[in-house]
């Protein structure tokens, strides 16, 4: 059940080889052996992209690569962090005084935001001291989620390492909320399959309520992630909060132009809740109400009726001060038409219809080009690699995660997966030599895999 608490599994670590020598590792650095190991995993968005934050229900799965933790609790209040990439440094510091640099997302603060999280939310005035060491195989920043998966880990170590119980639900909302002490603005849906996902099922996660559904994909398919080898770190750049904004004002705008309390008003979501009108409707006051061409801060303040002032005490956040205009049509039209997408890909695989995964994948390529149109979160390479999928046989491809680099996610018929691998190396990673060092991570099949969990030596 996706309430209960994550699951502590005993295991004999000589049948788990990365556990044993994780485990080795951990002694020859620490001096003595860890008390348990957690692991939370990254996760591929099938369709949804950037509508969590909107409130909008989203359809991912979690994969097998992962974020696994090696933890021994202390009797000094220290957090000693250590990672097997000898290219994240060591890094310790007091559990009393957890300070988080936002100008600088390194790997270390992303594992504080989990802990920080945890101690909030119980007052923990003195909590445990910990001796960590860190493995993780999902490619860093692209897009399958290994912040986040970093963020949920840290916050599954910090609950055990303090003796406290959580359900996955409670866990995945307070890993959302601890997240954005770095920064970033994010919705919900990383943290939510991280804990929520169940081996063999996708998961249609909706929110408020947080809630995951089972969604079985089509037999005679698999989901086929690329790395496009551009990196793409959404705490270091600043496209993810001005999307996130852009969706925050284009809310106001069409609450006041359908006389509804705009000030009140953060999600796109709730402009649809509050008029009572379906997703179609919603397009269609997107296209009467705002106007392509982009709103510059002083029209925006003239149609809310507030002064420039006021926009920039009350409604921009810190970091968007010095933004000069905001494309709010596009992004209120993809967010919409891409929540619509999400229902209607449920819908398929639930009815599953002889033709099921030509819909599918129609529903992906659609994703894919309102991405890039509307909501210009693609990039060339992206945009390359979703071609070359296509041309080789996927039925449907997109990018997926925040997008501007990362990868793309594609449908491929299970009988030409062999080839389709094949061909879409040779064509991506093998005609540029800085791509064909890191291809053998770079493109894989992958099925649902299970969530967070916490193992101890049987």
């Amino acid at each position: 059940m996706a309430g209960d608490s994550p699951s502590a599994l005993p295991v004999q670590l000589v049948e788990q080889p990365r556990l044993q020598k994780l485990k080795e590792m951990f002694i020859s650095k620490f001096g003595s052996a860890p008390k348990f190991y957690a692991r939370a995993p990254g996760r591929v968005n099938l369709i949804g992209e950037h509508i969590d934050y909107c409130g909008y229900a989203v359809l991912p799965m979690a994969i097998e690569q992962d974020i696994l933790i090696a933890v021994e609790p202390v009797q000094t209040q220290v957090v000693q962090l250590a990672n097997t990439n000898a290219s994240y440094l060591d890094f310790s510091t007091s559990v009393n005084n957890i300070q988080i640099n936002k100008t600088k997302p390194q790997w270390h603060n992303y594992f504080l935001c989990g802990l920080k999280g945890i101690q909030e939310h119980f007052g923990l005035n003195n909590p445990t001291g910990m001796n960590c060491l860190l493995d993780g195989t999902i490619p860093p920043s692209s897009g399958l989620s290994s912040s986040s998966a970093l963020v949920c880990c840290a916050g599954l170590v910090t609950l055990r390492a303090n003796g406290k119980t959580l359900s996955k639900v409670e866990l995945a909302e307070i890993c959302t909320k601890s997240e954005r002490y770095i920064g970033t603005e994010g919705g919900g849906m990383d943290q939510s399959i991280s804990f929520l996902a169940e081996e063999g099922t996708a998961k249609l996660i909706e929110f408020s309520p947080l809630r995951a559904t089972d969604v079985r994909l089509p037999s005679g398919a698999t989901f086929v992630i690329a790395n496009s080898c551009v990196e793409m770190n959404k705490a270091a750049t600043s496209h993810y909060n001005i999307r996130v904004m852009e969706c925050r004002l284009a809310t106001k705008l069409l609450s006041k132009s359908k006389g509804l309390e705009w000030r009140k008003m953060l999600r796109l979501y709730d402009v649809q809740t509050k008029l009572g009108v379906s997703l179609e409707e919603m397009l269609t006051i997107v296209e009467e109400v705002l106007h392509p061409e982009p709103y510059s801060t002083e029209e925006i303040c003239k149609c809310l009726g507030i002064s420039l002032e006021e926009l920039h005490s009350q409604i921009l956040s810190q970091n968007m001060q010095d933004v000069p205009t905001f494309k709010l049509y596009q992004r209120a039209k993809h967010v919409y038409s891409e929540a619509a997408r999400v229902l209607e890909f449920q819908k398929i695989c639930s009815e599953a219809p002889a033709n099921a995964l030509q819909l599918l994948g129609e529903l992906m390529k659609q994703s894919h080009i309102s991405c890039r149109e509307m909501y210009e979160c693609s990039c060339p390479e992206l945009d390359r690699l979703v071609d070359i999928c296509l041309q080789f046989g996927a039925i449907g491809s997109r990018l997926t995660g925040a997008g501007w680099g990362g990868c793309t996610v594609s449908m491929v018929p299970t009988d030409k997966l062999n080839t389709f691998l094949k061909n879409v190396k040779k064509a991506y990673y093998q005609m540029d030599g800085q791509r064909l060092a890191v291809e053998n991570n770079s493109l894989f099949a992958t099925k649902p895999g299970r969530g967070a969990l916490v193992f101890v030596e049987a």
